[in-house]
């Protein structure tokens, strides 16, 4: 029996059309409603709203600024849980840097030289919270999935090289642009910060190396470190390291409405408005120094002005609670408006607020004041610096060096917190050589001079900065914390925070060797890091 074969000759449009549907696995299986490919400038605006400590939260608890009174909301204990985790920012940051190569960018970029500041920011903040921490291993991929812990040294030595060399890339990039290279990667995207310039970044750079090397008092005779003749070298050499000149310079997080409010605005007054009360360390420090920041930072208590008919402008009509108390009594005592409350018309009127100050003008000038008033740099003027923190302070309020200013207090019972009508208001006259010259405030060149370069520190601060007063007063015992049975912790202010729990499990070899060599074989909030002692 003949077989017969048909051949079929497919026309070429058709072939075309069968090759065409040959994909690969990876294509098939790419998700084309996310982006497989994000751009630098993405990227770093992603870790950039990643970056800023925001107010209303449980740091400024640990900071003794304000204290919740209504255990629905919280507590003021110390009984830490795990820090910060900053590693899937982190991981951006690479990413960031990976593209902006990828794009044109050249070995010195924007992205490049703004991704040492991020790595020196996350990893210095981690490890002052926690003491060793995962470093050099952290972000290898699937190659660390285990990272050995860096020793604090290591993390806060590399650090202060990464903002060394940050700052020595921005320079070049500011003096000749075309160092960066071409295209997309050589140029500064997506700011929201400073808008792309990067001089005001060359300034936040050299400010975070100033707080760290501050961070780095107890360490003055370590050999490698260095911190006076790195210290030194930023205050004598500012063409080499421009700071900060103004609070015009400040690294802050603006609130835009409607998309970003302020954590305490109108929408949220009636539930939080009175569930925290402010704190007697912030508030005594005020009303000791006669300091007008009280006036627009703070109410006065309503029982002493409707009850006992002292003056709202008398300091001795702002109160603030005791951290140590128990919540049950501070509860009460709020209830009967013994306590001032945050000023509700300066912080819940708006929804934009003030903006969150990450690393500002203020803060700076009191660190290189206490880095001269220790003895680190000569030839500048602790003094200087020291007035010109607190003056950028006072008008960052409003506050007038000489002239005067409109205080505004809520009028309990109103239920309108943006209603001027609701407000009592009073002028107040500010003057700040008379501030100045009280002999609690003057600046003296001896140890009780720092003492008041530090409690000035913590009242710029107030609700900026995430835990810098806090790490503050556990370096130096500046402003005096209280404690008792609403502290928790056996009345003990917790000196760190236990490394994330997921470490436990995720990486046990490595986290068990970190405790035994810090902590006693412990994960202990009281637990004492090598930078303390």
């Amino acid at each position: 029996m003949k077989k017969i074969f048909k051949i079929y000759v497919l026309p070429l449009a058709m072939l075309l059309s069968v090759t065409s549907c040959k994909k690969s696995f990876d294509e098939l299986t790419q998700n084309v409603n996310k982006p497989n490919n994000v751009p630098a400038s993405l990227l770093f605006n992603g870790v950039l709203n990643s970056f800023p400590d925001q107010p209303d939260g449980q740091k400024e608890i640990y900071a003794q600024y304000y204290l919740y009174n209504y255990d629905y909301y919280g507590n003021n204990r110390y009984d830490f849980g795990g820090g910060d985790d900053y590693y899937t920012t982190l991981k951006n940051v690479v990413a960031m840097e990976q593209q902006a190569a990828a794009t044109g960018g050249a070995a010195v970029n924007p992205y490049e030289a703004l991704g040492k500041f991020f790595r020196a920011y996350f990893f210095s903040k981690m490890s002052l919270e926690m003491g060793d921490i995962p470093m050099t291993q952290a972000l290898k991929g699937l190659d660390g999935l285990e990272p050995v812990y860096d020793t604090q040294k290591t993390v806060m030595l590399q650090s202060l090289d990464w903002l060394e060399s940050a700052n020595a890339d921005l320079d070049q990039l500011i003096k000749n642009p075309s160092v960066g290279g071409t295209g997309a990667g050589a140029t500064l995207s997506g700011d929201i910060y400073f808008s792309n310039d990067l001089s005001k970044w060359q300034k936040a750079i050299n400010a975070l190396n100033i707080r760290l090397l501050v961070q780095l008092s107890k360490k003055t005779a370590d050999a490698d470190l260095k911190v006076t003749t790195r210290f030194a070298n930023i205050i004598n050499t500012p063409a080499k390291y421009p700071l900060m000149t103004s609070s015009s310079d400040n690294l802050q997080y603006t609130f835009v409405a409607p998309n970003n409010y302020y954590p305490q605005n109108p929408n949220n007054f009636g539930q939080s408005g009175s569930r925290k009360n402010s704190s007697a360390t912030y508030i005594s420090l005020l009303t000791s120094l006669k300091d007008p920041r009280v006036f627009v930072t703070a109410e006065p208590a309503r029982d002493l002005v409707d009850n006992a008919k002292q003056s709202a402008t008398d300091f001795a009509s702002f109160v603030g609670a005791d951290a140590g108390l128990d919540l049950g009594i501070m509860y009460n005592n709020a209830g009967l408006q013994k306590y001032s409350f945050i000023n509700r018309k300066h912080f819940y009127s708006t929804y934009t607020g003030e903006p969150s100050i990450q690393i500002g003008y203020p803060e700076l000038m009191f660190n290189i004041a206490e880095g001269i008033s220790r003895g680190w740099a000569t030839g500048a003027n602790a003094e200087t610096y020291y007035q010109a923190g607190i003056k950028a302070s006072m008008n960052a309020y409003g506050i007038p060096d000489a002239g005067t200013f409109t205080a505004y207090f809520y009028r309990p019972g109103s239920t309108d917190v943006s209603a001027g009508s609701n407000y009592d208001t009073f002028n107040i006259t500010a003057n700040f050589t008379t501030y100045y010259n009280q002999p609690n405030v003057k600046y003296t060149a001896d140890a009780a001079g720092i003492n008041r370069i530090l409690q000035q520190k913590y009242l710029a601060l107030f609700r900026h900065s995430g835990l810098e007063s806090y790490f503050t007063y556990r370096r130096t015992g500046i402003p005096t914390f209280t404690t008792g049975p609403g502290t928790g912790n056996g009345s003990r202010i917790a000196v760190r925070f236990k490394y994330p729990s997921a470490e436990r499990t995720s990486n046990a070899k490595n986290y068990k060797a970190a405790l035994d060599s810090q902590f006693g074989g412990n994960d202990d909030i009281n637990g004492v890091m090598w930078i303390l002692k």
